[in-house]
């Protein structure tokens, strides 16, 4: 089972390379689509990219040479058909550079690519949704040669799927980036903090009334502001626990290291390290933490023995056990 991690910038390719990454995948605005389309957002990540064709040639050749696979991401939810054709052209000097596959939300953009007989393959984007067998099917037969799970699968749903279409690859997500919402159907932007933030971490004032005009007695007060009080901290949990790190480096925030032995006994392709927009160093610890607890498991730990690691780790076994931070809770028995 692969490790697949994010890069934004040539000089993170090595690093994530030599640190135990099995496939990288990156984002790339060429100078041709913001001349016709400016900052419209290519894909779900607006800075997150690179911009020239030479580090595109660079991170296909590098990535071949060590024995490992180079993917394009292309996942914004839609685009016009200018755009489409603009895409189309950059997905063809992908493909013809070598690169081994194009990660795609859009089916109408999967479905064009998927006619032109591209030596890359063709990934669906979590953010297509895809979260059923039948919706799996219909992609498969629009071009689709891997499926990534969006966010908050159960374990049950990604195992039905895996064993009704054995032939057919998947991935699901391991570490980091977790959504309040469901990303695939949210139609915002990802912003970075510094120029806003995403909408779901805007801070609002609440105020209250009931619709029969009488006053709010102070046990619902007291009601209300513990939702607001829980929802808070729910929201921290998801945002990486405020963007923070345990004493090694390591990652807080959404995690599914107590499933990969699950995935493995699935038959997952792969597992995804999100994070396209994260400093080097977070990529390159959350690589080493994901490979970490694969290759225990490939020396024959146990599950026990794994759920043991994985939450005591970081040294915050109390953030795990709350549940918040799990893609996958029912590993933990939490619901």
């Amino acid at each position: 089972m692969k490790i697949v991690a994010p890069i934004s910038h040539i000089d993170e390719l090595e690093p994530v390379l030599d640190v135990g990454a099995d496939e990288i995948y990156f984002g790339m605005v060429p100078e041709e689509w913001v001349s016709q389309f400016g900052i419209s957002s290519i894909s779900r990540r607006m800075f997150g990219n690179i911009t020239c064709y030479q580090d595109m040639r660079r991170i296909i050749e590098t990535t071949g040479q060590a024995g490992k696979q180079a993917m394009l991401v292309l996942n914004a939810q839609h685009y016009t058909q200018a755009q489409a054709q603009c895409l189309i052209q950059l997905a063809e000097r992908f493909s013809a550079a070598g690169g081994h596959a194009i990660i795609i939300a859009d089916a109408a953009l999967l479905f064009e690519l998927s006619t032109l007989n591209l030596n890359a393959r063709l990934h669906l984007s979590s953010i297509a949704a895809c979260r059923n067998t039948e919706a799996t099917k219909l992609f498969e037969s629009i071009g689709a040669d891997r499926i990534i799970f969006p966010r908050y699968m159960t374990l049950a749903e990604i195992k039905a799927m895996t064993q009704s279409l054995p032939n057919l690859e998947f991935e699901a997500f391991v570490l980091n980036d977790g959504c309040i919402y469901e990303e695939g159907v949210c139609h915002t932007i990802h912003l970075p903090k510094q120029y806003g933030g995403p909408i779901c971490m805007d801070n609002y004032r609440y105020s209250y009334y009931r619709t029969d005009g009488s006053d709010i007695a102070p046990d619902e007060q007291s009601l209300l502001l513990q939702n607001e009080k829980d929802y808070a901290e729910w929201t921290w949990y998801k945002f990486s626990c405020g963007f923070s790190t345990s004493k090694q480096g390591y990652t807080f925030g959404p995690c599914g290291l107590c499933a990969i032995d699950d995935f493995m006994r699935a038959g997952l392709t792969a597992i995804k390290i999100a994070g396209r927009e994260a400093p080097l160093e977070r990529k390159i610890k959350s690589i080493e933490l994901v490979k970490s607890v694969r290759d225990k498991i490939k020396r024959g730990a146990t599950k026990s023995d794994i759920l043991n690691y994985a939450t005591q780790v970081r040294t915050r076994p109390d953030l795990c056990e709350s549940g918040y931070m799990c893609y996958y809770p029912e590993v933990l028995q939490i619901t």
